[in-house]
């Protein structure tokens, strides 16, 4: 058994109730996909109700596009060329993305969702070019719904997971642990390789 990470533990338990919902919000708004996987993975034991925590997903998902939207929309351009130095994006890559959301501006939203590197422009930019904010609400609640399922899932099944195979195998936690960080990783490549492709299939 892993005695280092009990997570039988009434301190360890009370410890993570007393930061409680509101914190897991503010985090998924900062960093949902991180967020989301730990607090999925929590619920697997019982700490959080893994309904709310796919609600609050959801939302911390959105109320984050909508911020960045906003961000763009109100500061315009100045905005936008502050946020290419500070995220570090040529120029280029945001001529492309203004030339998706011309030319479908939803499913621009939609499917940078699961990307890396591309989301925080892609919602700035498109407040930046005054992209329809219904359009852009939409689009950014069904992505959110759809990213925030394969997240919880995957957050849980690991969580369920160290749990069951714990029972029989000496170490299994930390062996499910690290095919959880190697699940991480492959996400996060697969997400860049996303961005790869949106920009690479529109170049025109």
């Amino acid at each position: 058994m892993v005695n280092s990470f009990d997570l039988t533990d009434p301190q360890l338990l009370n410890t993570i109730k007393s930061i409680g919902y509101p914190t897991m919000l503010i985090l998924m708004i900062v960093e949902g996909p991180i967020a989301t996987i730990i607090a999925s993975f929590l619920s697997s034991f019982g700490f959080f109700n893994v309904l709310t925590v796919f609600i609050l997903s959801v939302f911390g998902d959105i109320t984050g596009d909508i911020i960045l939207y906003f961000f763009g929309f109100w500061g315009g351009s100045k905005t936008l060329k502050k946020a290419e130095k500070i995220l570090k994006i040529k120029p280029r890559i945001v001529t492309r993305l203004e030339k998706l959301f011309h030319r479908h501006g939803g499913k621009t939203i939609f499917a940078v969702k699961s990307t890396t590197g591309l989301c925080w422009i892609t919602f700035i930019a498109a407040g930046t070019f005054k992209m329809s904010f219904k359009k852009f609400l939409q689009a950014s609640f069904w992505g959110g719904i759809v990213w925030s399922s394969f997240l919880v899932f995957m957050g849980y099944f690991f969580g369920y997971a160290f749990l069951e195979i714990n029972h029989y195998i000496k170490y299994a936690g930390i062996l499910v642990i690290i095919l959880a960080v190697v699940f991480y990783a492959a996400l996060a490549f697969y997400k860049k390789r996303q961005s790869q492709k949106i920009l690479s299939e529109n170049k025109s």
